[in-house]
């Protein structure tokens, strides 16, 4: 177990600097800079700009510094908000974004799971056809489609729950159900796959054969087998819940990582594009290692050292 987690954390380091570096380049390679707009800037200006950020130096030195900065966690100054770096908007973002993917994940755990192992135990019955509908309309409909009809139906014309902002336990409604929808879907279609297909194997067989109890069966035989295909969604998923929807938390006006990321496109702020896309590939990196090592707790059958 020690060797491997040593093996793991050396990979995610290197995945790391390369997600690093390829960022890195491609916003040098993009065209224009960070203080090009319609609005143009004096050339002298731009110049002075350029030297205040380092942006004339030599391109592998800027390199050197930026992942110097990457591995001392700081990620530069923010180009279009003076005063502000890539730190603080990250530290001021990801507590929003962070509530929000919490509680969007704990409706997708609560909600998919059930239903998909439902849905497996009741194949071609009414409730397994109710659940596939349900699931199948999810994965259809785009999280930006249901936020927008959250808001026009029960902001708009009902007035029963607010639109924009995450002030009080209601605010997280809108935003829980967009950002869920797919997810909470995906999973209750993987449990039930998954469900389906492990109770058809021997061991369940022998262990009705033995007697015990139906409910026996299937939490401690079936289950265990059964969320390792979910084990193994959910990890890159709650790090990308955690980290923010770009789109539901722009549309439901959310403060959150996502709006600094949209805003950072838009207005060609590379250090906080690049900062953001880091910050998530770590969070993402991580996620998947906790789920590798979660693997063992689950299914004891599986060395991880192996």
């Amino acid at each position: 177990m020690g060797k491997y987690i040593i093996r793991r954390l050396i990979s995610m380091i290197i995945t790391l600097v390369f997600v690093a570096s390829i960022t890195f380049f491609l916003m040098h390679a993009v065209p224009g800079g960070p203080f090009q707009s319609e609005k143009a800037l004096p050339e002298a200006v731009i110049q002075a700009l350029n030297e205040k950020y380092h942006l004339d130096d030599p391109l592998w030195k800027q390199y050197l510094d930026y992942m110097k900065g990457v591995f001392t966690f700081q990620l530069g100054p923010s180009f279009k908000r003076v005063g502000t770096t890539v730190n603080d908007l990250i530290v001021a973002g990801f507590p929003y974004s962070a509530k929000l993917g919490f509680f969007a994940t704990l409706a997708i755990v609560a909600l998919g799971i059930p239903a998909g192992i439902i849905s497996a135990l009741k194949s071609n019955k009414w409730e397994d056809y109710l659940v596939t509908i349900l699931a199948t309309l999810g994965v259809a409909v785009p999280s930006f489609v249901l936020g927008a009809l959250f808001i026009y139906v029960f902001s708009s014309k009902l007035g029963w729950l607010p639109a924009f902002g995450l002030t009080s336990w209601k605010h997280y409604i809108g935003p829980v159900i967009a950002l869920s929808g797919f997810s909470l879907a995906f999973v209750a279609r993987l449990t039930r796959s998954s469900v389906l297909e492990v109770m058809q194997q021997d061991y369940i067989r022998t262990a009705r054969a033995k007697g015990l109890p139906e409910i026996v069966v299937i939490v401690k035989h079936a289950l265990k087998n059964a969320l390792i295909p979910v084990v193994t969604y959910l990890g890159p998923m709650i790090a990308a819940m955690m980290t923010g929807s770009f789109i539901v938390e722009k549309i439901f006006a959310i403060p959150g990582m996502g709006k600094y990321f949209v805003e950072s496109v838009s207005s060609r702020d590379y250090t906080v594009l690049m900062g953001t896309t880091i910050f998530y590939a770590a969070f993402s990196i991580t996620m998947i290692f906790v789920v590798d090592i979660a693997y063992g707790f689950i299914d004891p059958r599986i060395k991880l050292g192996d």
